[in-house]
């Protein structure tokens, strides 16, 4: 994977309020730390940033210039984000140098078409590697071509780059293939749904009936009767 120049600002501000006047100004409050060094608060072009992140994915290497004179390497460690606007709200960076080794999670793909009347279940979208610095892969691959129900797919079955080593358990889940449903017992189950919404359209009518006559609903106190002196 290519690293991907950025700039980048020194930040003065911290905690929400700083945090937001950042993200007003267009830009990413983020946080560089590793290899002893105290962390460094600084402020990314969300455009930039967020430009980069779509191309390279979660592991994109950053070659990051900031105004004070710093020049470093990066990968980005955790990601926030608004689940709402998908902006950034947050990121923090791993620092790195070239030839280091790093491990980290890459998301894994599969390949190939299985077999028909399958289904196929995804165990673990991510595998945990190890490689250097500067060529860690944006993905990995997993065929799953031909595949019949009863196949798993393990991290250890997974095509890794050269340089790359799996850090995961080699037996972890990837993915499984299954028998898909028949007709028959689509069908089977459709009785058993229709029940159950009959009976809770029943509940809900009985509550109604019984609220309209005067009878306290379940949850509800009773009304204290009146007597006349």
């Amino acid at each position: 994977m290519s690293e991907v120049k950025i700039s980048a600002e020194p930040r003065t501000e911290f905690g929400k309020g700083g945090a937001r006047r950042t993200r007003r100004a267009g830009k990413v409050p983020a946080v560089l730390y590793g290899h002893g060094e105290k962390p460094k608060h600084i402020a990314l072009p969300a455009r930039e940033f967020a430009a980069a992140i779509r191309k390279g994915g979660a592991n994109q290497l950053f070659a990051i210039e900031v105004s004070d004179g710093t020049q470093v390497l990066a990968l980005p460690k955790a990601i926030q984000r608004d689940p709402i606007k998908d902006t950034f709200e947050h990121v923090d960076l791993l620092l790195v140098r070239r030839g280091e080794k790093v491990t980290v999670e890459v998301p894994v793909q599969l390949t190939g078409e299985p077999a028909q009347d399958t289904l196929i279940v995804h165990d673990h979208d991510t595998l945990s590697v190890t490689a250097d610095a500067t060529k860690v892969p944006d993905h990995l691959e997993a065929s799953i071509d031909g595949a019949v129900p009863g196949v798993q797919v393990t991290a250890g079955d997974v095509a890794l780059p050269a340089g790359v080593e799996l850090a995961a358990d080699p037996e972890l889940p990837v993915a499984t293939v299954t028998a898909a449903p028949t007709a028959e017992q689509l069908e089977a189950t459709l009785p058993e749904v229709e029940v159950a919404e009959e009976e809770a359209e029943a509940e809900v009518g009985e509550e109604t009936a019984e609220a309209a006559e005067g009878t306290p609903a379940e949850g509800e106190p009773a009304a204290e009767e009146k007597t006349e002196a």
